[in-house]
């Protein structure tokens, strides 16, 4: 066979599948409805667009919609459509779609869980099936970039009834099937108005068990593994050529999250004494072997507002005993510590229990499964204590609504992330961060324990996924089989 020949046979069996494995299964699949970002990372971007996107440099790019103008005084953005955009059942996709998105995620009733992103949108008008106007009461600095979450994607009325297990977005790739405790099937969708990927199909498969995901990545069972839990196992994989190791940053501030409305968590004291009992950098080195930076309030360390609070709750355990006795609890108290399945929660937690023991502070562990942190915890409100990582960007504006799951409370900060949404100079902007992020360390509203690091393994010709994770997405559109 000539070399030609050989290359073209080579050519014509070129890989364009992949399977990709990470450790939570999404409760549904209807990433408006729900803050599990278990969703987002199989649909956002692949399934599902919005009218603008984040790429992986954390960027926000135009989506469906193909520009824009804002008016002189901020209250209006009026967006253009792209041209022949259809949905994955063939319908096309139109401003009437765009406002019953953004009617649904506005309504009294919405389950969205980050409406309040979107409260300054006052109306949303069909101008015609190319264009849609938005009208905010008040200016709105973060507009484009709250519209490139996973939360307001655009969504059809005809398929929305069944969208959590039947997801129809106008992404590159169309959902094919689930096989709900094991895999999610999407395909190349023919009919996409954007750029043809370069992979036919892909299949998520769930693994929740480290020594599992260890095995099947080692077995070559997977092609990708993203959010690895094991980071013990990720020196082994750099010293194999058959894998490439990716280690980046993500928006994910890992938290102690504390319940404010409930005694004894509703006393500023025994905040602080929980902030000063915890050894962040224990955590970090026994649950993450070393991947994850220290951070003093909910702000990822990258960003260039970030400022450095970790000193004012530093580990002093004698401060925390000080604290609890102040507060009439020199005996300590018993509380519950919920734990979601991933690695940092599960092995963080054990870690946080005993270090909480130390200074009186009795937590009962009760591990759940995703679904039931969103039920009990989430919704419910009926928790003392948990541990997640928020992966959302940029989110510290959920510390100004106060029915958010951890309570808390706070008009004077309500008010300045108001301020700031309407501010659009870049300087003050950054000013009033400061302000913010001091303002929620100061009140110990959660133990903020560290910037959760995006750990990822992947067999060794694959090409595109991205380092970092400016939002919790496993981006395929760009990924391929390297020749």
């Amino acid at each position: 066979m000539t070399t030609a020949a050989i290359a073209l046979a080579s050519n014509a069996w070129a890989k364009s599948d992949i399977t990709v494995a990470m450790q939570l299964e999404p409760p549904h699949l209807d990433p408006t409805s729900a803050a599990a970002g278990a969703i987002d990372s199989v649909l956002y971007s692949n399934v599902f667009e919005g009218l603008t996107r984040f790429m992986g440099d954390g960027s926000v790019v135009p989506g469906l919609a193909a520009s824009w103008e804002i008016s002189d005084d901020g209250l209006s953005y009026t967006f253009t459509l792209r041209d022949e955009v259809t949905f994955h059942d063939g319908t096309t996709m139109d401003a009437e779609d765009v406002k019953f998105t953004f009617d649904r995620i506005l309504a009294e009733d919405s389950a969205n869980a980050q409406k309040a992103l979107y409260a300054a949108i006052s109306a949303v008008e069909v101008v015609d099936p190319q264009t849609v106007r938005m009208t905010l009461t008040e200016p709105n600095g973060n507009l484009l970039f709250n519209l490139a979450w996973g939360d307001a994607v655009i969504v059809a009325p005809e398929s929305i009834e069944s969208i959590k297990q039947q997801p129809v977005g106008t992404g590159p790739f169309k959902f094919d099937n689930w096989t709900q405790g094991d895999s999610i099937r999407i395909s190349q969708y023919d009919g996409y108005w954007g750029d043809t990927p370069a992979l036919t199909e892909a299949t998520f498969k769930f693994i929740s068990d480290p020594t599992a995901a260890f095995a099947a990545v080692m077995a070559e069972d997977v092609d990708v593994f993203v959010g690895f839990p094991a980071p013990e196992n990720l020196p082994q994989f750099e010293a194999d050529p058959r894998f490439q190791v990716l280690i980046g940053s993500t928006e994910g501030e890992t938290i102690l999250s504390t319940n404010n409305a409930q005694a004894p968590f509703d006393d500023l004291r025994v905040r602080q004494a929980l902030a000063h009992a915890i050894d962040r950098q224990a955590i970090i080195d026994g649950a993450m072997f070393g991947y994850g930076t220290p951070i003093g309030t909910h702000f990822a360390p990258h960003n260039p507002a970030y400022i450095d609070l970790t000193g004012g709750s530093a580990y002093d355990p004698d401060k925390a005993r000080a604290l609890l006795t102040e507060a009439g609890m020199a005996d300590g108290f018993e509380t519950t510590l919920h734990l979601p399945p991933p690695s940092y929660a599960r092995r963080g937690g054990e870690i946080i229990a005993a270090q909480l023991a130390e200074v009186g502070i009795t937590a009962e562990i009760i591990n759940v499964e995703w679904a039931q942190w969103l039920e009990t915890v989430f919704r419910g409100k009926n928790f003392g204590l948990t541990i997640v990582s928020h992966t959302e960007p940029m989110d510290i504006g959920i510390y100004a609504n106060p029915d958010y799951y951890f309570q808390y409370d706070n008009p004077a900060f309500q008010e300045l992330i108001a301020t700031l949404n309407s501010t659009t100079d870049p300087d003050t902007r950054t000013n009033l961060m400061a302000k913010a992020q001091e303002i929620i360390a100061n009140d110990a509203v959660n133990g903020y324990l560290f910037q959760l690091a995006q750990l990822a393994v992947a067999k060794t010709e694959v090409q595109g996924l991205w380092t970092n994770a400016p939002t919790q997405a496993t981006d395929l559109t760009g990924v391929s089989w390297a020749d």
